[in-house]
Protein backbone atom coordinates (compact mmCIF):
# COMPACT_ATOMS: atom_id res chain seq x y z
CA UNK A 1 0.00 0.00 0.00
CA UNK A 2 1.25 3.26 -0.79
CA UNK A 3 2.32 5.33 2.51
CA UNK A 4 0.43 8.71 1.31
CA UNK A 5 -2.90 6.54 0.78
CA UNK A 6 -3.04 5.16 4.12
CA UNK A 7 -1.51 7.57 6.30
CA UNK A 8 -3.54 11.29 6.14
CA UNK A 9 0.05 13.11 7.58
CA UNK A 10 1.48 11.96 4.36
CA UNK A 11 -1.58 12.48 1.98
CA UNK A 12 -2.15 16.28 2.94
CA UNK A 13 1.66 16.78 2.25
CA UNK A 14 1.01 15.03 -1.26
CA UNK A 15 -1.94 17.19 -1.80
CA UNK A 16 -0.27 20.49 -1.06
CA UNK A 17 2.88 19.47 -2.28
CA UNK A 18 0.78 18.67 -5.89
CA UNK A 19 -1.09 21.93 -5.46
CA UNK A 20 2.02 24.17 -5.60
CA UNK A 21 3.14 22.39 -8.59
CA UNK A 22 -0.57 23.09 -10.32
CA UNK A 23 -0.54 26.91 -9.05
CA UNK A 24 2.77 27.55 -10.44
CA UNK A 25 1.77 26.11 -13.29
CA UNK A 26 -1.51 27.76 -13.91
CA UNK A 27 -0.61 31.26 -12.85
CA UNK A 28 2.72 31.47 -14.69
CA UNK A 29 2.22 33.19 -18.42
CA UNK A 30 4.98 30.38 -19.44
CA UNK A 31 2.63 27.81 -18.91
CA UNK A 32 -0.95 29.14 -17.86
CA UNK A 33 -3.82 29.51 -19.26
CA UNK A 34 -5.37 33.11 -20.56
CA UNK A 35 -8.72 32.92 -18.05
CA UNK A 36 -6.80 32.16 -15.08
CA UNK A 37 -3.56 34.21 -15.41
CA UNK A 38 -6.23 37.23 -16.31
CA UNK A 39 -8.42 36.67 -13.17
CA UNK A 40 -4.92 37.17 -10.79
CA UNK A 41 -4.37 40.25 -12.63
CA UNK A 42 -7.59 41.59 -12.07
CA UNK A 43 -7.89 40.25 -8.42
CA UNK A 44 -4.35 42.06 -7.93
CA UNK A 45 -2.70 38.96 -6.70
CA UNK A 46 -0.06 36.38 -7.48
CA UNK A 47 -1.77 32.68 -6.18
CA UNK A 48 2.01 30.87 -6.51
CA UNK A 49 2.80 33.35 -3.35
CA UNK A 50 -0.22 33.48 -1.41
CA UNK A 51 -1.09 29.50 -2.00
CA UNK A 52 0.85 26.98 -0.32
CA UNK A 53 -1.92 24.63 1.26
CA UNK A 54 -5.42 24.15 0.60
CA UNK A 55 -6.61 25.64 3.55
CA UNK A 56 -4.45 28.65 1.13
CA UNK A 57 -7.09 27.97 -1.34
CA UNK A 58 -10.26 27.89 0.54
CA UNK A 59 -9.13 30.95 1.74
CA UNK A 60 -7.85 33.23 -1.72
CA UNK A 61 -9.99 31.49 -4.36
CA UNK A 62 -14.12 31.79 -4.51
CA UNK A 63 -16.33 28.90 -5.89
CA UNK A 64 -15.83 28.14 -9.62
CA UNK A 65 -18.52 28.81 -11.70
CA UNK A 66 -20.00 27.21 -13.71
CA UNK A 67 -21.12 29.93 -16.26
CA UNK A 68 -18.05 30.39 -17.21
CA UNK A 69 -17.77 26.84 -18.86
CA UNK A 70 -21.00 27.88 -20.89
CA UNK A 71 -20.43 31.74 -21.75
CA UNK A 72 -16.61 31.92 -22.39
CA UNK A 73 -15.01 30.33 -25.79
CA UNK A 74 -12.65 27.18 -24.71
CA UNK A 75 -9.46 28.84 -25.94
CA UNK A 76 -9.75 30.96 -23.07
CA UNK A 77 -8.72 27.55 -20.60
CA UNK A 78 -5.69 26.24 -23.24
CA UNK A 79 -2.64 26.55 -20.91
CA UNK A 80 0.64 27.88 -23.26
CA UNK A 81 2.37 25.19 -23.18
CA UNK A 82 -0.65 23.19 -24.38
CA UNK A 83 -1.23 26.37 -27.41
CA UNK A 84 -1.88 24.74 -30.88
CA UNK A 85 -2.42 21.63 -29.96
CA UNK A 86 -6.03 20.02 -30.61
CA UNK A 87 -8.11 19.44 -28.01
CA UNK A 88 -11.27 17.17 -26.99
CA UNK A 89 -14.30 19.27 -26.39
CA UNK A 90 -16.35 17.46 -23.60
CA UNK A 91 -19.71 18.34 -22.02
CA UNK A 92 -21.93 17.90 -19.07
CA UNK A 93 -24.83 18.79 -17.79
CA UNK A 94 -27.41 20.95 -20.11
CA UNK A 95 -31.00 19.47 -20.36
CA UNK A 96 -31.88 22.79 -22.45
CA UNK A 97 -29.77 25.65 -23.30
CA UNK A 98 -25.72 25.72 -23.45
CA UNK A 99 -24.26 23.11 -21.49
CA UNK A 100 -21.25 23.11 -19.85
CA UNK A 101 -17.86 22.39 -21.90
CA UNK A 102 -14.61 21.31 -20.72
CA UNK A 103 -11.65 21.02 -23.04
CA UNK A 104 -9.14 18.37 -22.43
CA UNK A 105 -6.31 16.35 -23.63
CA UNK A 106 -4.95 13.21 -21.79
CA UNK A 107 -6.98 13.61 -18.27
CA UNK A 108 -9.43 11.10 -18.86
CA UNK A 109 -6.57 8.68 -19.94
CA UNK A 110 -4.88 9.14 -16.63
CA UNK A 111 -7.96 9.53 -14.50
CA UNK A 112 -9.42 5.75 -15.81
CA UNK A 113 -5.80 4.48 -16.23
CA UNK A 114 -5.74 4.94 -12.47
CA UNK A 115 -8.84 3.48 -11.80
CA UNK A 116 -7.91 0.20 -13.47
CA UNK A 117 -5.99 -0.88 -10.09
CA UNK A 118 -9.06 -0.98 -8.75
CA UNK A 119 -11.16 -3.52 -10.50
CA UNK A 120 -10.10 -7.34 -10.18
CA UNK A 121 -9.18 -9.00 -13.42
CA UNK A 122 -11.49 -11.99 -12.05
CA UNK A 123 -14.80 -9.69 -12.88
CA UNK A 124 -12.93 -7.78 -15.36
CA UNK A 125 -10.81 -10.42 -17.20
CA UNK A 126 -8.33 -8.77 -19.65
CA UNK A 127 -8.74 -9.19 -23.28
CA UNK A 128 -12.60 -10.41 -22.64
CA UNK A 129 -15.01 -7.37 -24.04
CA UNK A 130 -16.89 -4.87 -22.98
CA UNK A 131 -20.08 -3.43 -23.15
CA UNK A 132 -20.99 0.30 -22.62
CA UNK A 133 -25.08 1.35 -22.61
CA UNK A 134 -24.95 4.96 -21.32
CA UNK A 135 -24.39 8.34 -22.81
CA UNK A 136 -21.73 8.76 -25.89
CA UNK A 137 -21.84 11.58 -28.00
CA UNK A 138 -20.15 14.59 -26.55
CA UNK A 139 -19.60 13.01 -23.28
CA UNK A 140 -15.98 12.51 -21.87
CA UNK A 141 -17.51 8.90 -20.68
CA UNK A 142 -17.41 7.17 -23.80
CA UNK A 143 -13.52 8.14 -24.50
CA UNK A 144 -12.90 7.00 -21.33
CA UNK A 145 -14.81 3.68 -20.67
CA UNK A 146 -12.95 2.58 -24.07
CA UNK A 147 -9.29 3.98 -23.29
CA UNK A 148 -10.50 2.13 -20.29
CA UNK A 149 -11.47 -1.20 -21.73
CA UNK A 150 -8.33 -0.91 -24.60
CA UNK A 151 -6.03 -0.40 -21.33
CA UNK A 152 -6.70 -3.68 -20.01
CA UNK A 153 -6.51 -5.49 -23.72
CA UNK A 154 -10.30 -5.52 -23.98
CA UNK A 155 -12.92 -4.21 -26.83
CA UNK A 156 -16.04 -2.28 -26.04
CA UNK A 157 -19.21 -2.25 -27.70
CA UNK A 158 -21.60 0.73 -27.22
CA UNK A 159 -25.59 1.18 -26.63
CA UNK A 160 -26.10 5.28 -26.66
CA UNK A 161 -28.85 7.08 -24.93
CA UNK A 162 -29.54 10.29 -24.91
CA UNK A 163 -29.94 11.98 -20.85
CA UNK A 164 -31.12 15.07 -21.91
CA UNK A 165 -34.18 13.90 -23.86
CA UNK A 166 -35.20 11.83 -21.41
CA UNK A 167 -34.83 14.20 -18.65
CA UNK A 168 -37.39 16.75 -21.20
CA UNK A 169 -39.82 14.13 -21.44
CA UNK A 170 -40.03 13.47 -17.25
CA UNK A 171 -40.09 16.90 -16.65
CA UNK A 172 -42.79 17.39 -19.17
CA UNK A 173 -44.85 13.97 -17.61
CA UNK A 174 -44.07 12.06 -20.97
CA UNK A 175 -43.94 9.35 -18.73
CA UNK A 176 -44.58 6.82 -21.53
CA UNK A 177 -42.45 8.02 -24.07
CA UNK A 178 -39.30 7.86 -21.14
CA UNK A 179 -40.39 4.35 -20.56
CA UNK A 180 -40.33 3.61 -24.40
CA UNK A 181 -36.57 5.01 -24.73
CA UNK A 182 -35.54 3.04 -22.17
CA UNK A 183 -36.91 -0.28 -23.76
CA UNK A 184 -35.41 0.77 -26.87
CA UNK A 185 -32.11 1.12 -25.23
CA UNK A 186 -32.60 -2.07 -22.95
CA UNK A 187 -33.03 -4.18 -25.83
CA UNK A 188 -30.25 -2.97 -28.04
CA UNK A 189 -28.65 -3.87 -25.45
CA UNK A 190 -29.46 -7.29 -24.69
CA UNK A 191 -29.08 -8.30 -28.76
CA UNK A 192 -25.83 -6.99 -28.19
CA UNK A 193 -25.79 -9.62 -25.33
CA UNK A 194 -27.36 -11.83 -26.80
CA UNK A 195 -24.70 -12.54 -29.69
CA UNK A 196 -21.31 -11.44 -28.40
CA UNK A 197 -18.84 -12.63 -25.62
CA UNK A 198 -19.05 -10.10 -23.46
CA UNK A 199 -17.76 -10.20 -19.73
CA UNK A 200 -17.78 -6.34 -18.33
CA UNK A 201 -20.43 -4.19 -18.08
CA UNK A 202 -21.08 -0.02 -17.37
CA UNK A 203 -24.11 1.57 -17.18
CA UNK A 204 -26.35 3.39 -15.12
CA UNK A 205 -28.18 1.59 -11.94
CA UNK A 206 -31.35 2.20 -13.48
CA UNK A 207 -30.29 0.96 -16.19
CA UNK A 208 -28.28 -2.15 -14.91
CA UNK A 209 -32.08 -3.02 -13.36
CA UNK A 210 -34.16 -2.97 -16.47
CA UNK A 211 -31.69 -4.70 -17.85
CA UNK A 212 -31.78 -7.19 -15.38
CA UNK A 213 -35.43 -7.76 -16.05
CA UNK A 214 -35.01 -9.23 -19.77
CA UNK A 215 -31.30 -11.61 -19.03
CA UNK A 216 -29.89 -13.03 -16.26
CA UNK A 217 -26.62 -11.16 -16.35
CA UNK A 218 -24.53 -13.83 -15.00
CA UNK A 219 -25.71 -16.63 -17.92
CA UNK A 220 -24.93 -13.99 -20.54
CA UNK A 221 -21.36 -13.99 -19.54
CA UNK A 222 -21.25 -10.96 -17.26
CA UNK A 223 -18.69 -10.92 -14.49
CA UNK A 224 -17.94 -7.45 -13.70
CA UNK A 225 -20.21 -4.10 -13.76
CA UNK A 226 -18.83 -0.74 -13.04
CA UNK A 227 -21.51 1.40 -12.55
CA UNK A 228 -22.12 5.37 -12.52
CA UNK A 229 -24.88 8.25 -12.90
CA UNK A 230 -28.03 8.48 -10.77
CA UNK A 231 -28.44 8.09 -6.88
CA UNK A 232 -27.74 4.47 -5.44
CA UNK A 233 -29.85 4.28 -1.88
CA UNK A 234 -28.64 1.79 0.19
CA UNK A 235 -31.81 0.18 -0.65
CA UNK A 236 -30.93 0.20 -4.79
CA UNK A 237 -27.74 -1.39 -4.02
CA UNK A 238 -28.75 -3.70 -2.40
CA UNK A 239 -31.65 -4.84 -4.61
CA UNK A 240 -28.85 -5.12 -7.43
CA UNK A 241 -26.29 -6.73 -5.73
CA UNK A 242 -28.54 -9.54 -4.06
CA UNK A 243 -31.70 -9.47 -6.75
CA UNK A 244 -30.00 -8.37 -10.30
CA UNK A 245 -25.95 -9.65 -9.57
CA UNK A 246 -27.30 -12.70 -7.48
CA UNK A 247 -23.79 -11.79 -5.01
CA UNK A 248 -22.06 -13.70 -8.59
CA UNK A 249 -21.04 -10.46 -10.10
CA UNK A 250 -18.51 -7.68 -9.00
CA UNK A 251 -20.01 -4.77 -8.35
CA UNK A 252 -18.07 -1.25 -8.79
CA UNK A 253 -20.01 1.57 -8.07
CA UNK A 254 -18.57 4.92 -9.04
CA UNK A 255 -18.90 8.99 -8.61
CA UNK A 256 -17.29 11.33 -11.60
CA UNK A 257 -18.15 13.52 -13.63
CA UNK A 258 -16.25 15.57 -16.53
CA UNK A 259 -15.02 17.67 -14.66
CA UNK A 260 -13.49 15.61 -11.83
CA UNK A 261 -13.68 12.07 -13.32
CA UNK A 262 -13.85 9.36 -11.38
CA UNK A 263 -14.28 9.11 -7.56
CA UNK A 264 -13.99 5.18 -6.42
CA UNK A 265 -16.05 3.47 -4.11
CA UNK A 266 -14.46 2.07 -0.96
CA UNK A 267 -15.68 -2.01 -0.55
CA UNK A 268 -18.76 -3.06 0.58
CA UNK A 269 -18.76 -4.39 4.29
CA UNK A 270 -21.18 -5.73 6.22
CA UNK A 271 -21.54 -2.93 8.68
CA UNK A 272 -22.20 -0.49 5.46
CA UNK A 273 -25.42 -1.76 5.25
CA UNK A 274 -24.87 -1.21 1.54
CA UNK A 275 -23.73 2.66 2.10
CA UNK A 276 -21.56 3.13 -0.76
CA UNK A 277 -18.78 5.95 0.08
CA UNK A 278 -16.77 7.42 -2.30
CA UNK A 279 -13.34 8.84 -2.23
CA UNK A 280 -12.07 11.19 -5.14
CA UNK A 281 -8.55 10.44 -6.44
CA UNK A 282 -6.44 12.67 -4.87
CA UNK A 283 -4.38 14.59 -5.09
CA UNK A 284 -5.67 15.23 -8.93
CA UNK A 285 -9.36 15.95 -7.44
CA UNK A 286 -10.51 16.83 -4.18
CA UNK A 287 -14.12 16.72 -3.00
CA UNK A 288 -15.67 18.15 0.26
CA UNK A 289 -18.88 17.92 2.08
CA UNK A 290 -19.33 21.56 2.95
CA UNK A 291 -21.83 23.46 5.24
CA UNK A 292 -24.40 25.06 2.46
CA UNK A 293 -24.57 28.33 4.23
CA UNK A 294 -21.28 28.85 4.74
CA UNK A 295 -19.48 26.80 2.05
CA UNK A 296 -16.13 27.83 3.42
CA UNK A 297 -16.64 25.47 6.14
CA UNK A 298 -16.84 21.31 6.34
CA UNK A 299 -19.26 19.51 7.95
CA UNK A 300 -18.99 17.50 11.30
CA UNK A 301 -17.77 13.71 10.31
CA UNK A 302 -21.59 11.81 9.43
CA UNK A 303 -23.44 14.91 8.77
CA UNK A 304 -25.45 16.10 5.43
CA UNK A 305 -24.16 19.04 3.18
CA UNK A 306 -23.15 20.19 -0.33
CA UNK A 307 -20.58 18.74 -2.47
CA UNK A 308 -17.76 20.63 -3.20
CA UNK A 309 -15.44 19.78 -6.05
CA UNK A 310 -11.59 20.87 -6.75
CA UNK A 311 -10.14 19.70 -9.98
CA UNK A 312 -5.79 20.02 -9.79
CA UNK A 313 -4.46 18.78 -13.12
CA UNK A 314 -2.33 21.02 -15.69
CA UNK A 315 -5.41 20.61 -17.93
CA UNK A 316 -8.03 21.94 -16.14
CA UNK A 317 -7.72 24.20 -12.02
CA UNK A 318 -10.92 24.08 -11.07
CA UNK A 319 -11.17 25.60 -7.21
CA UNK A 320 -14.20 25.00 -5.36
CA UNK A 321 -17.14 24.04 -7.43
CA UNK A 322 -20.36 23.45 -5.41
CA UNK A 323 -21.73 20.63 -7.29
CA UNK A 324 -25.91 20.04 -7.73
CA UNK A 325 -25.01 17.15 -4.95
CA UNK A 326 -25.23 16.67 -1.51
CA UNK A 327 -23.22 13.88 0.50
CA UNK A 328 -22.51 12.53 4.01
CA UNK A 329 -19.02 13.51 4.71
CA UNK A 330 -17.25 10.33 5.24
CA UNK A 331 -13.98 9.13 7.62
CA UNK A 332 -10.69 8.22 5.77
CA UNK A 333 -10.86 4.53 4.71
CA UNK A 334 -7.61 2.39 4.10
CA UNK A 335 -6.50 2.54 1.12
CA UNK A 336 -8.29 6.17 1.50
CA UNK A 337 -6.81 8.75 3.87
CA UNK A 338 -8.73 11.54 3.00
CA UNK A 339 -12.50 12.50 3.67
CA UNK A 340 -15.14 10.45 1.09
CA UNK A 341 -18.43 11.08 -0.11
CA UNK A 342 -21.41 9.38 1.19
CA UNK A 343 -24.79 8.03 -0.25
CA UNK A 344 -24.48 10.78 -2.77
CA UNK A 345 -28.17 12.29 -3.90
CA UNK A 346 -29.24 15.58 -5.90
CA UNK A 347 -28.64 18.45 -3.56
CA UNK A 348 -31.78 19.32 -1.98
CA UNK A 349 -33.43 16.51 -2.82
CA UNK A 350 -35.36 15.89 0.37
CA UNK A 351 -36.88 19.26 -0.19
CA UNK A 352 -38.28 19.16 -3.70
CA UNK A 353 -38.54 16.70 -6.88
CA UNK A 354 -35.27 15.97 -8.68
CA UNK A 355 -35.75 14.81 -12.35
CA UNK A 356 -33.04 12.44 -12.94
CA UNK A 357 -33.86 10.64 -15.79
CA UNK A 358 -31.84 7.33 -16.23
CA UNK A 359 -28.52 9.08 -16.03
Amino acid sequence: MNPTESDPKSAQDQLDAHLRVIIQWHFSPETGCPFWLDWAKKAGLDPRQKVRSFADLVSVFPHFQDEWLRDLQPDVWVPAKYKGRPYNIFETGGTTGMPKQRIGWDDYKTDYEEFSSKISDEHFPRGQAWLMVGPTGPRRLRLAIEHLANFRGSPCYFVDLDPRWVKKVIANKHFDQARAYMDHVIEQAVTILKHRKIAGLFTTPKLLEALGEKVNLYEAGIRGVFCGGTTMSPQSVRFICEEVLEGRIGFYPTYGNTLMGLAASAPLRPEDKYSITYYAPQPRAVLRVVNPNQTYQPVEYDAWGRVELTTLTRELFLPRFLERDEAIRCRPRPPYAWDGVGEVRPFGAMEKNIVEGVY
